[in-house]
């Protein structure tokens, strides 16, 4: 990998590429951190002095690198964006005009992008206008200060407030594509691994200062042993054999080839530990908004606004696993990947085509799954026990969504930079 790196650097076309990718990362990061106009500068910085940055809007937080806590101009981030495609993603399995667009190429998969467009603006509008009624009264953010963060809340204020972060946020979206089309790929995750990546030295030094050296080493090298089995398990894969029949074509033959459907260990990626977190998020942030005294309300305060409850761990778990089979049953169809092999005389060896493949393919999938969403489950625990261990916060750098998003997209840029020199290669082999 720091081969493939360091060949990129040599060719000039990528090096470029490269350059632009970091100069966008740091105006995206210099973005995260200009308040909006109306937000007391002073005050912001003034309660992250004095109070925790977990909570309700962890999560939002941390995709957004510490910009949603500071009502930054980029203070939503990618959230919404992440949202959006979410959504597009699973109404094609709801909406027959979406999955025939999504079969129709690269015109259809352009007009699905075009809705998630619309769909991410939308939702910033209703995510900003939501910060912005519980930031405008002091001690809802940022839990313990007591400060005016929005000194006037006048309607011209908070409108020109919910513009600019809608702004914003529509500025990310056309960043992160500028990375797709003139960088090295993948600029939405790129993105996300700016905001995460840039919170991680913080982190860790605060662990440094509060709990000494001793803890600050083991936190290193438990972080070192949890990227390795991150990494292994990313690449961990089942690959189901297929062999195409040969046919004739006048005088050409046709097809005979073996090659092999990859089914990964972790085919759902990180997304059933980003559902799982928010729908854990509402009952919170349920209490919060009503304010209420009831027995129900003070027993969700005592197991889940914490996070280190064992029926908020349990809870987390069992969602963990059942949004990964969820996620994996909308996003791989069996029968539709075995229509498509008899389309064009694929088998599978020792199964017969059709309906015979197709429960094949199921029951492998449901198999590999299993070990993938208990594997899910335990990374995202990594931060509650460190919660329990050292006190750290809910956003612990060497666990749950942070180091699955990091270490996937490291390994999808490292990927993507090889194949572009790949591509150099036989170009000039061609020569």
């Amino acid at each position: 990998m720091l081969s493939a790196f360091g060949m990129a650097f040599k060719t000039p076309d990528l090096r470029k590429k490269i350059f632009f990718t970091l100069s966008i990362m740091a105006l995206f990061r210099f973005g995260s951190t200009v308040p909006t106009p109306g937000v007391s500068y002073s005050n912001v910085q003034q309660c992250l002095e004095n109070v925790e940055t977990g909570g309700l809007f962890g999560l939002i937080n941390l995709f957004s690198g510490g910009a949603l806590i500071q009502l930054s101009v980029f203070a939503l981030g990618i959230m919404p964006y992440i949202t959006a495609s979410i959504i597009v993603q699973l109404l094609t399995v709801v909406i027959p005009r979406f999955e025939t667009l999504k079969k129709e190429g690269q015109s259809g998969t352009a007009k699905l992008t075009q809705y998630t467009r619309y769909l991410t603006i939308g939702l910033a509008i209703l995510q900003s206008t939501g910060l912005i009624a519980v930031a405008r009264t002091p001690g809802r953010l940022l839990a313990g200060c007591d400060l005016a963060i929005i000194p006037d809340t006048s309607w011209l204020r908070i409108a020109t407030m919910i513009f600019v972060m809608t702004a914003g946020t529509s500025v990310v979206m056309w960043l992160g594509e500028l990375i797709t089309d003139r960088g090295v790929g993948n600029g939405m995750s790129i993105l996300i691994f700016t905001s995460i990546a840039a919170s991680f030295p913080s982190q860790l030094w605060s662990i440094r200062l509060q709990k000494g050296l001793f803890a600050f080493i083991f936190v290193m090298a438990v972080g070192v042993l949890v990227v390795a089995a991150v990494v292994f398990v990313e690449q961990a894969q089942r690959r189901i054999p297929v062999q195409y029949a040969k046919r004739m074509v006048g005088r050409q033959a046709y097809g005979g080839t073996s090659t092999y459907i990859p089914i990964k260990v972790n085919q759902a990626g990180v997304i059933p530990v980003i559902f799982a977190s928010s729908l854990l998020y509402i009952p919170s942030l349920i209490v919060n908004f009503t304010g209420s005294q009831s027995a129900w309300a003070v027993w969700i305060s005592r197991n889940f606004v914490t996070g280190d409850h064992p029926i908020y761990v349990a809870t987390y778990a069992l969602l963990i696993i059942f949004f990964t089979y969820f996620y994996v049953a909308i996003t791989f169809n069996p029968i539709e990947v075995a229509d498509n092999m008899k389309q064009y005389g694929g088998f599978v060896p020792g199964i017969r085509a059709g309906k015979p493949t197709s429960d094949y393919l199921a029951y492998v999938l449901s198999r590999i799954t299993a070990p993938g969403s208990l594997y899910l489950a335990l990374v995202a625990i990594i931060p509650i026990a460190a919660l329990i261990v050292f006190g750290a916060t809910q956003n612990f750098p060497f666990g749950g969504t942070a180091i699955l998003i990091v270490v996937g997209v490291g390994l999808d840029t490292a990927k993507q930079i090889e194949s572009q020199l790949q591509q150099r290669s036989y170009e000039g082999f061609l020569r």
